[in-house]
């Protein structure tokens, strides 16, 4: 008898911007991990075991409505200072990528560099594990899954915003580019 096909949806988050400053500058500032709690308003405290290379382990601490999670990830590859490799390596399939690219074309006469920054996370919401958060009575995992995604896509494009007046020691209106499929990496 024939194994029926197993299907998985694989949902994705691709947000892009451009920032005026070098592409190392924005590896290295991308390479402080734990520094990312500055930006979100759900992660709470990052802990990091390694030194940011292919290995290092976060344990990242989320807190939203009546629900707190510790997600577990790790840098699966560096390609300095072009790309950051990242997954999700307890009760959820997702990785995760923050490219850097140098824009020479789109660099204003008045600034030195232009570099898209671009962070794609792909994820598989049905592969969550009900027994990873402690929900209230009466609460699915599944409602909990419709809720939080489009928080996910709220909160990449806080991060960006947040990390592109850091770069650049100021604040200004950042133009966000939603990558979507077949488009997204």
């Amino acid at each position: 008898m024939p194994i029926p096909a197993t299907r998985v949806t694989v949902d994705s988050v691709d947000v892009s911007t451009v920032v005026y400053v070098s592409p190392e500058e924005v590896y290295e500032f991308l390479m402080d991990f734990p520094g990312y709690a500055r930006y979100s308003k759900y992660l709470t405290d990052v802990e990091q075991r390694g030194d940011g290379t292919p290995g290092t382990q976060y344990a990242l601490r989320f807190a939203w409505w009546k629900l707190s999670y510790t997600a577990r990830s790790e840098v699966v590859a560096v390609d300095p200072p072009d790309q950051i490799d990242w997954k999700i390596t307890k009760d959820l399939d997702a990785t995760g990528r923050w490219q850097i690219t140098s824009l020479p074309e789109e660099r204003p006469a008045d600034e030195d560099h232009a570099t898209e920054v671009r962070l794609t996370v792909n994820f598989d919401p049905g592969s969550a594990s009900s027994s990873a958060l402690d929900l209230p009575r009466l609460v699915s995992m599944d409602w909990v899954i419709e809720k939080v995604k489009p928080l996910i896509q709220e909160e990449a494009e806080r991060v960006v915003e947040r990390i592109v007046a850091d770069l650049e020691g100021r604040r200004r209106d950042v133009e966000l580019t939603i990558h979507t499929s077949p488009d997204a990496v």
